[in-house]
């Protein structure tokens, strides 16, 4: 099933989502300093092509550089990327097949807004990381 699904949502608007994650890499690529912005879009951008099967949790030894770091992120690229989320799961949840694929859309608008401190690990038997993923 996770596979339907991943195929569904790569057609329907991970492509997309995926190449707005990928050009906000590349912007935050340009300055030495918001590197670490576009490894973590480029990472997010990857988990928007196939999201089924895997799951955001927090990462144990994120801190205050983290915190500071999703705030400057925040204002250059997450709120642009959530409403691309927003906008893309309105569109999947007009019909009933892609009311799950809406879901998963707004599952993803959190690790958009605050990737920093974030890991993405498979999906697990553990009921913790069970709770976050898209499917």
């Amino acid at each position: 099933m996770r596979i339907l699904l991943n195929i569904i949502w790569l057609i329907f608007g991970g492509l997309w989502l995926a190449l707005g994650y990928f050009l906000a890499g590349l912007v935050m690529c340009i300055l030495i300093i918001t590197i670490p912005f576009g490894i973590a879009s480029f990472r997010i951008g990857v988990y928007a092509l196939w999201p089924f099967g895997k799951t955001v949790v927090d990462k144990p030894t994120a801190g205050v550089a983290s915190l500071i770091g999703n705030i400057i992120w925040l204002i250059l690229a997450g709120i642009w990327l959530a409403i691309g989320h927003i906008v893309s799961a309105i569109a999947m949840a007009i019909t009933i097949i892609g009311i799950p694929l809406a879901i998963a859309n707004l599952k993803m608008i959190p690790v958009s807004l605050m990737p920093l401190g974030k890991e993405i690990v498979d999906v697990g038997g553990s009921s913790d990381q069970a709770r976050w993923t898209p499917a």
